[in-house]
C-alpha cells in the first residue's frame, strides 16, 4: 500500500495574522483565524485555515486580493464537493464566496449566476424559465465556480457547451471579464489565470419546453440515484476517465476490473455500489481516503497499464508526524 508523505511543512508565525488581520480592517465580509474546515466538506474531513475569509461582495474581494501579500498563499474553497483537505490543514488564506455570490439573473444576455450558486440550483431555476441545455447540472455535486474551474460535466453535456463569459477577480485585486474562448476548456479543464477567483459566469440561454426538461432532469436525478451513493460522505468521482487514445475503459471499469470495489483502509472506502467513488463510512481521515486513492491507482496500473489521474482535489499540509 502507497505510504503518503510527512509532510513536516510549519505553519506561518501567528504574527502574520495579527498583521493582515489590522490590514484588512475594512473589510465587510467575516473573517475567522485558526478554523476547522472538515465539517465545511462533504468527505467531512481536514485540518483547519490559518484565516478563513467569507467576502461580502465582488468589491470586498478584490480590497481582499489587493491587500494580501502575494507571499502569503490563497487557496479559494467553493462548495468543497470534490475536494480533500488533508489534516495537517491549509496555510494562508482560505477565500470561500457565500451568499453574495449566489445571485441568478435571466437576461436578453443570457442565464447569469454567481460562481456560489449550486449547480443544481442554476438547472432548475433554468427550468423553471424553460432554458434548455442545463439539465446536466442537476447531477453535479457542487457550486458554479468550481463547475467552471474543472469544466464540470455529464450525461453528454459540459460547462464548454453552455458558457459565455466568465468574471473573475485576479490575484492583484482586478475585476475583468473573460470570454469562453479565452479559457481553453477541456476534458475537466479550463485556464484561469493564476490565483484568481471567479465570480460569475454568463451561460447560453436557449428556449425549450418546460415539460421535456423537467423529465429529462427527473430522469438524471433517479439514475443517479440508484447508481451513485449520494446519501454517503463522498466527493463525486475520484478520478477521471482516461483519455479515448489511452483506453476506451471508464475509470470506474478499470477500478472493477483490478478488484477495488469495495476496498477498504480504516473508514474509507471504495464505494460497491459504484467504484469511481469514494466514501467515509464514520471516522475516516483524509490521510486514509488519499492513501486508499492512490492504493487504487496502485491496483489498476499493475493491472492494466493504465495511469488514473484525480478529479478530486487534494489541497492543504499532510498532518506532521506525531500528531
Amino acid at each position: 500500500m502507497p505510504v503518503l508523505p510527512l509532510i513536516k511543512t510549519e505553519p506561518f508565525p501567528h504574527s502574520w495574522i495579527a498583521d493582515l488581520l489590522e490590514k484588512l480592517a475594512l473589510l465587510k465580509g467575516r473573517i475567522k483565524a485558526e478554523t476547522p474546515l472538515g465539517a465545511q466538506t462533504w468527505f467531512r474531513v481536514g485540518g483547519k485555515a490559518d484565516i478563513l475569509i467569507h467576502p461580502k461582495d465582488v468589491d470586498d474581494l478584490s480590497f481582499l486580493m489587493a491587500t494580501v501579500p502575494f507571499d502569503i498563499p490563497v487557496t479559494i474553497l467553493g462548495a468543497s464537493s470534490n475536494v480533500i483537505i488533508r489534516d495537517g490543514g491549509i496555510h494562508g488564506v482560505v477565500i470561500r464566496p457565500l451568499k453574495g455570490f449566489a445571485d441568478i439573473k435571466i437576461t436578453d444576455e443570457g442565464l447569469i449566476a454567481g460562481a456560489a450558486c449550486l449547480d443544481s440550483t442554476v438547472a432548475e431555476t433554468a427550468a423553471k424559465a424553460s432554458l434548455a441545455g442545463f439539465e446536466f447540472l442537476c447531477s453535479i455535486p457542487g457550486s458554479i465556480g468550481g463547475a467552471i474551474a474543472m469544466n464540470a460535466g455529464a450525461h453528454g453535456a459540459d460547462i464548454a457547451s453552455i458558457l459565455q463569459w466568465i468574471e473573475l477577480v485576479t490575484r492583484e485585486g482586478k475585476i475583468i471579464r473573460l470570454e469562453a474562448a479565452h479559457l481553453n476548456l477541456a476534458y475537466r479543464h479550463a485556464s484561469l489565470p493564476a490565483g484568481a477567483v471567479v465570480t460569475k459566469a454568463c451561460f447560453n440561454a436557449q428556449r425549450g419546453n418546460s415539460t421535456h426538461i423537467l423529465a429529462k432532469m427527473a430522469d438524471i436525478r433517479h439514475q443517479r440515484e440508484i447508481s451513485q451513493p449520494i446519501h454517503s460522505r463522498t466527493g463525486g468521482s475520484t478520478f477521471r476517465n482516461p483519455l479515448p487514445e489511452e483506453s476506451l475503459q471508464k475509470a470506474w471499469e478499470l477500478i472493477d476490473a483490478a478488484g477495488c470495489r469495495g476496498l477498504t483502509l480504516g473508514d474509507a472506502q471504495i464505494s460497491p455500489l459504484h467504484c469511481n467513488f469514494m466514501i467515509n463510512t464514520g471516522n475516516a481521515t483524509a490521510h486514509d481516503l488519499e492513501t486508499l486513492g492512490e492504493t487504487v491507482r496502485e491496483k489498476v496500473k499493475n493491472n492494466s497499464g493504465i495511469t488514473l489521474h484525480w478529479e478530486i482535489k487534494r489541497i492543504g499540509h499532510y498532518q506532521k508526524e506525531g500528531l
